[in-house]
């Protein structure tokens, strides 16, 4: 346990020396006593846990000091010792915040002993509160990382809980957009490694030929370039966890490597013999099927059930109801508190659009066109008319929105003019429709 710092600041030495005495008694109590209130000030920047002021110092009054003290320190909780027994005093300094007020006689001893032990006892308790505070943080960050009150959504907290844990392995799967690495992130930081790296890996953006030294390091002239040595990724994830992500883009040639390395707990470095030793979580994701890359002889079964661990099924924005919203509002208080708009608010035709698409691009897709509603909108409103939504799917998907078999034809028509450059016998032939069908759905303005 660390000493608690006592600083006494009186200018009698006699009673300074008195006091000393009397707290060093205390083995865990460490007292620096000084006679000028310049003096201690200048040694304020050590960060005493406690202090005591004479109210009657030679360069300074207590009142004055204790002000000073404020100024440069806001929380140290501060006594002070006077021989003036003038109630007034006591009233003004207990106001200005000082923690008690002690006249000097002959029980002062024994009082500012009882005070010290009471104020010490009130700053544990306080840590304690910090502490539990950080700890209710931590857990409830999963609502924090990923926003939704959909049962998908609940489902996936409880997995992330239990991931938490323990070590086990863990194996995210969903579309892209989904938030995998979100996912990644939360379990890590709010597991026993969150004080280790979090070291996050795209298997899809190396290169097939740098995955090896990427991932496992390499010595001194290992290789034609390799002026030195170079850490890999998991032996920078040691006492941490490693995110390798798109898992499934890996190399079968080192896919075999990458099973010994998580069963043997250790990396040879390329080049090397020197074996690092490994304690690490590794947490890794794909959107594609892995049991099939498996049954297609594209990914090692050993090392699909090695990784395997606790798998975790992210669910599409399609499938988390009224999630779209709640996404949708902190995707347009974020968008405005970072642009300085002010508050940004979404008609209810806009919350009926948003409900309505489907979302190929998941989560992705819809802050990207909440951004720029944010943007195109009057008056701090998102309107329907202010929602476009462009994912590189949609023009082959006209199933993604729940609509009508009246709209779905108004698109499917739509989408042929467009493709034909509006020419109407064209797209009615087609269609097998007649040109006067379409000549009217115009008139009714349902092909705007």
């Amino acid at each position: 346990m660390n000493a608690y710092n006592i600083f006494i600041v009186e200018d009698d030495r006699w009673y300074g020396e008195i006091l000393q005495y009397h707290f060093s008694l205390n083995p865990d109590y460490k007292i620096t006593r000084f006679e000028t209130a310049n003096a201690f000030l200048d040694n304020l920047y050590l960060q005493p846990d406690l202090i005591t002021i004479d109210f009657s110092l030679p360069d300074m009054r207590g009142d004055k000091l204790y002000q000073k003290i404020r100024e440069i320190n806001s929380t140290v909780p501060v006594i002070v010792v006077s021989s003036q027994q003038e109630i007034t005093v006591a009233v003004n300094l207990l106001k200005m915040g000082v923690s008690d007020y002690v006249v000097k006689d002959e029980a002062a001893k024994d009082i500012l002993w009882n005070s010290v032990i009471r104020i010490r006892e009130t700053q544990t308790l306080k840590n304690e509160v910090i502490h539990l505070k950080e700890e209710l943080r931590q857990k409830f960050s999963f609502e924090k990382t990923l926003i939704g009150q959909s049962d998908a959504l609940k489902r996936i907290f409880g997995m992330m809980e239990k991931a938490t844990k323990t070590n086990i392995n863990v194996s995210i799967t969903g579309e892209t957009g989904t938030g995998k690495e979100l996912v990644a992130k939360a379990i890590h930081y709010n597991s026993d490694r969150r004080k280790g790296t979090f070291v996050p890996v795209n298997m899809a953006a190396i290169p097939k030929e740098l995955v090896e030294s990427e991932l496992f390091g390499y010595e001194k002239g290992a290789f034609t370039g390799a002026l030195g040595r170079k850490t890999g990724k998991f032996e920078e994830a040691n006492g941490g966890t490693i995110f390798l992500d798109e898992i499934a883009e890996l190399d079968l040639s080192v896919q075999s490597k990458l099973l010994r390395v998580l069963q043997e707990r250790e990396v040879v470095r390329i080049g090397g013999n020197e074996k690092v030793k490994l304690d690490i979580r590794l947490i890794t994701a794909t959107h594609q099927n892995l049991a099939e890359a498996v049954k297609a002889n594209k990914f090692r079964e050993d090392l699909y059930y090695r990784l395997m661990g606790l798998p975790v099924e992210l669910p599409p924005l399609r499938d988390r109801n009224n999630d779209v919203l709640i996404l949708a509002k902190h995707f347009a208080d974020e968008f405005a508190r970072q642009n300085k708009l002010g508050p940004i608010t979404i008609a209810q035709d806009a919350k009926n659009k948003l409900i309505r698409y489907k979302y190929p691009g998941n989560i992705r897709e819809l802050k990207a066109v909440v951004d720029l509603a944010a943007v195109m909108c009057e008056n701090n409103e998102i309107t329907a008319d202010d929602i476009t939504f462009n994912s590189i799917k949609r023009e082959n998907e006209f199933l993604g929105e729940q609509k009508t078999l009246r709209a779905y034809t108004c698109d499917i028509i739509k989408f042929y003019l467009k493709k034909n450059n509006n020419d109407i016998a064209l797209t009615a032939e087609m269609l097998d429709i007649g040109k006067s069908t379409i000549y009217k759905m115009m008139q009714d303005k349902e092909l705007t």
